[in-house]
């Protein structure tokens, strides 16, 4: 097998960390204000294969990522673990992950086998694309919408964002919790 089976995922297969604090967070605060703190991160991307699914062959990454606050170093605010899938036939990309606040997101989108960006995609209530939260994230910030887009920009830098998009208990305007970071090959 060789990484051209991984699609547009073979670029980011390695160890990847962004310079510095970089990242931009913009997230409800303690008060469900915004909240805008800048944050480091590093993200790993491990080939674990093909996945047989019956008729289906897909392509796995296995991933994990953790970030770091300005001005926290010992503990990360944030991490998730999952698979980023390629989908050769139908030429789909797809995110699948946990974050250990109680939410699970399966996200997918179109992507071209050399493409350099694609962007992944995820709606609540959806039976392909969607997301699942616990009770207490369900009634107070329910994510109603789910997107990443992921631009390969040369063999040492690629950079991503993404926004969620949540409806918080006794707010009548949805709130946009974005992020977006900038990565160098380690």
């Amino acid at each position: 097998m060789s990484n051209i089976d991984y699609g547009p995922l073979r670029f980011y297969i390695g160890k990847w960390e962004s310079e510095g604090f970089l990242g931009k967070n913009r997230a409800p605060d303690p008060g469900r204000k915004v909240e805008n703190t800048k944050f480091r991160q590093e993200m790993i991307f491990e080939p674990i294969g093909d996945v047989n699914n019956h008729e289906q062959v897909l392509y796995s990454l296995r991933y994990s990522t953790k970030a770091w606050e300005e001005g926290n170093e010992s503990d990360p605010f944030h991490e998730e673990v999952g698979y980023f899938i390629w989908d050769k036939d139908n030429r789909q990309v797809m995110k699948s992950f946990i974050v250990p606040r109680g939410i699970a997101v399966n996200a997918g989108g179109d992507a071209d086998i050399n493409g350099t960006e694609f962007t992944v995609k995820a709606e609540l209530g959806s039976h392909t694309y969607g997301l699942c939260s616990n009770k207490f994230l369900d009634e107070e910030f329910q994510t109603i919408s789910y997107e990443n887009k992921f631009e390969f920009i040369d063999d040492g830098v690629f950079k991503y964002s993404e926004n969620s998009r949540i409806k918080i208990k006794g707010q009548g305007e949805v709130f946009d919790h974005t992020e977006s970071n900038i990565f160098k090959k380690c």
